[in-house]
């Protein structure tokens, strides 16, 4: 090289050999000293791409600071990726690493199965974020669907699991693999649609599990669960007993728990304060009845044992409530007309003790009206004799059913992995490898694109697992547009704003975090917000450090680039919506990466890994319920079978042996953390490593992750915490930094990479 050549920023590499390599990186030693290339890609050979691929240097540039020489590669890069530079037409292949939008019309298989065809979710009708295109041909029957022809989806390559994740137990071979374990799984039940017998059959589970043909070659896929009795006998399908029943088998059916598990459990998202009374729905009385709701004052003093009058349980915010009431009414009759299913719209109000817990105080359950019947509804509270306990527990059934499917389809896929989908396609398209947003969200969002890929093979799709085992059915997808369509906003999915809209904390200064918790022992909050801290100050620092100036941001091209095409393209439908930060000064970005940090840390954390633990035992979250109250236009046959036999009833509520056994496998694997997994503040980025600065900022990150650890463990011993200490109760570790491979039910990777 010529002495007066400069600094070196890039290099472009040609792959020779006959096929793809994985390039981890490449060091150039230079008479001045060695230049690092971290490129962790896969280039395809020449003979599939001829093309030489261009690798940046460690050193991060914003735009207008990028060597002359180097920006007219930074711009042809970008221009790959937008696929600005594709000659062909039709699918994409993965070698091409384009990064495009499209809608979900891919869950529908309307060519294989009229039954199978989905609305278009994306648009108009069913807003929604948008997903990678993949370019495959419109379906023949249906051409505003897209075909589901055999093979993956395409994800550009380097959004594929590496290695080491795709062969372990998690990851894509799995995902992949489920539709045909499944039919195999189900082979081996004796009766796969009907109930569970008793509940020492749902205990076998665990204890005896269910013999499989060795010739089914599940063991490789399922080794958690699949346990291999020696060469001539069968192999033993025998989940683990999950952590809620390890710790106290019969705690699922206590109030105390079911109350507990709102604040500490599965899906802290829902709990809402009661600001008004009576609560009244929003919908339309003409359409859907009465919307005045049947749990009166006097209901609510009989179970509080008349302590305080309306207005000061509202004063001294002492009601809470986990409302399905309006979101599912529109979809009750829909619903029940699939097969062996039904549905409520619920209500469910809790009163807060002295003591910092909650108690269920009354359930409301109803039906709208339809041409043959009006409106039902009926209000269900805690018994003191064998029917109305009975009643309750049924009545409890249905509306943490809801809670589940809430949870599955809204707090966990569709305000985590759909709504992160547009940020990453932005990123890539307008962000350059070598800019400093690029590489400080880059770790935020590994794998995410290619198991949303797998969800929709699998998962999301039509006739896939959450149809199959939860309770919108077919409808899945279209009620998480309608959430999507009515309550989603960037603004308030960052943790204090999320809890400051759910009444759950007031913006108060002078507390810790800046906010005052409604409960003050809340585990998720009380957790989440010394994460929520630390991600900010980490962010606080990069941002300050790469933009000193607001004069800098406004005139990022590529940063606003990146910003306008997730708000108008990737998050499109609510483009018009008022409340979208705008990128101009410090705050408002660090707001924006913080925010996003979060919900692929944090927020996916502690509603995903918690799913084998709180779920894995079905009877604690049952994700569908077969059938109606007894109460409900009643035969004399089925209130006979109440009265004689209301654990059967129960039973018969319950999903199907298919429908829980399905759920088990799936939700062990949605919980397992891989032998590579990145946990956040554990390795940094090679990028900042090399920047002094930002080298000290993570460095006190990672030091106030490993603080937040010990805090954790400190709580779980606190007895007086006793939403996350006491006898047999879980402890709540769920935003515990870092963990063991496996199910562990702590751990907070960096990415949603399952």
């Amino acid at each position: 090289m010529p002495e007066d050549f400069g600094p070196v920023g890039a290099i472009k590499i040609q792959n020779q050999y006959h096929r793809q390599l994985f390039l981890k990186g490449v060091e150039l030693k230079l008479p001045g000293g060695s230049i690092t290339f971290t490129c962790e890609s896969w280039v395809a050979p020449k003979s599939v791409d001829p093309t030489k691929r261009i690798f940046f240097s460690d050193k991060s540039y914003l735009p207008s600071q990028t060597p002359e020489p180097l920006k007219k590669y930074r711009k042809e890069e970008l221009e790959t990726l937008q696929g600005k530079n594709r000659e062909e037409v039709g699918e994409f292949t993965k070698f091409e690493r384009i990064y495009d939008y499209d809608v979900y019309n891919d869950v529908g298989d309307p060519d294989n199965d009229p039954e199978l065809a989905r609305p278009v979710i994306g648009g108009l009708t069913h807003p929604y974020p948008r997903r990678c295109k993949t370019g495959r041909k419109p379906c023949e029957t249906d051409p505003s669907s897209e075909q589901r022809y055999g093979g993956e989806f395409y994800v550009p390559r380097d959004e594929e699991f590496s290695t080491a994740k795709g062969t372990s137990f998690t990851g894509k071979a799995v995902l992949a693999a489920l539709p045909s374990i499944f039919p195999q799984i189900e082979s081996v039940l004796l009766s796969p649609q009907e109930p569970f017998p008793h509940f020492k059959a749902i205990q076998n589970l665990f204890e005896e599990g269910i013999q499989l043909p060795k010739d089914a070659g599940l063991l490789p896929l399922l080794p958690r669960i699949i346990k291999a009795l020696g060469e001539a006998q069968d192999d033993i399908l025998q989940f683990d007993a999950p952590v809620l029943i390890n710790r106290d088998r019969f705690s699922w059916l206590r109030d105390d728990e079911f109350a507990r598990q709102t604040l500490a459990g599965l899906n802290p998202y829902s709990i809402q304060l009661v600001e008004e009374w009576p609560l009244i729905s929003k919908l339309d009385p003409a359409v859907y009845g009465d919307p005045t709701s049947l749990i009166t004052w006097e209901i609510v003093e009989r179970e509080v044992k008349g302590n305080m009058t309306v207005d000061e349980a509202l004063k001294n915010k002492r009601l809470f409530v986990l409302d399905y009431h309006d979101l599912l009414l529109p979809y009750v009759n829909k619903v029940r007309e699939l097969n062996n299913t039904t549905l409520y719209a619920s209500r469910t109000l809790f009163f807060l003790s002295d003591d910092s817990t909650l108690r269920p105080v009354a359930i409301e359950l109803t039906c709208p009206p339809n041409i043959n019947k009006p409106q039902w509804k009926q209000v269900f509270t805690p018994g003191y004799d064998a029917t109305s306990c009975w009643l309750w527990n049924l009545a409890k059934t249905h509306a943490i059913s809801h809670d589940a499917g809430y949870h599955q389809l809204i707090s966990h896929w569709l305000r985590t992995h759909a709504c992160t989908e547009p940020y990453i396609i932005a990123a890539n398209r307008q962000l350059s490898a070598m800019h400093p947003i690029y590489r400080l969200l880059h770790p935020h969002f590994r794998y995410t694109m290619e198991i949303n890929a797998r969800a929709r093979q699998s998962l999301v799709n039509g006739g896939g697992i959450i149809e199959t085992c939860f309770w919108p059915g077919k409808y899945a997808l279209e009620l998480s547009s309608a959430v999507y369509g009515k309550l989603w906003r960037f603004d308030q999915e960052g943790l204090p704003a999320d809890l400051i809209k759910r009444g759950l904390a007031e913006e108060d200064k002078t507390a810790e975090h800046g906010v005052r918790l409604t409960i003050p022992d809340y585990p998720f909050a009380n957790d989440g917000l010394i994460l929520w801290d630390a991600i900010k100050e980490w962010v606080t620092d990069y941002v300050k450090h790469y933009y000193p100036d607001e004069e800098l941001i406004t005139s990022d091209e590529e940063l606003q680039g990146w910003w306008s095409e997730v708000r108008n393209i990737g998050h499109g439908d609510k483009k018009d919506e008022p409340w979208w930060p705008v990128l101009k000064t410090q705050d408002d970005l660090i707001g924006v990466v913080t925010t996003i940090a979060w919900v692929t840390s944090g927020h996916h954390a502690a509603v995903n890994f918690g799913q084998y633990g709180y779920g894995g035992y079905f009877p604690n979250r049952p994700t569908t319920t077969r059938i109606r109250m007894p109460t409900e236009d009643p035969t004399d046959e089925a209130l006979k079978e109440f009265y004689e036999s209301p654990e059967k009833v129960l039973l018969k509520t319950y999903p199907s042996q298919k429908q829980a056994t399905l759920v088990m496998v799936t939700l062990d694997l949605l919980s397992t953390h891989s032998p590579d997994e990145e946990y956040i503040g554990e390795q940094q980025e090679a990028s900042w490593a090399n920047e002094p600065v930002i080298n000290a900022a993570f460095e006190r990150f990672k030091g106030k992750l490993q603080y937040l650890e010990g805090v954790i463990d400190e709580r779980n011993v606190n007895i007086t915490l006793k939403n996350r200490a006491g006898a047999g109760v879980v402890k709540y570790e769920l935003l515990k930094p870092t963990s063991e491979h496996g199910v562990t039910g702590m751990g907070v990777p960096y990415s949603i990479s399952i």
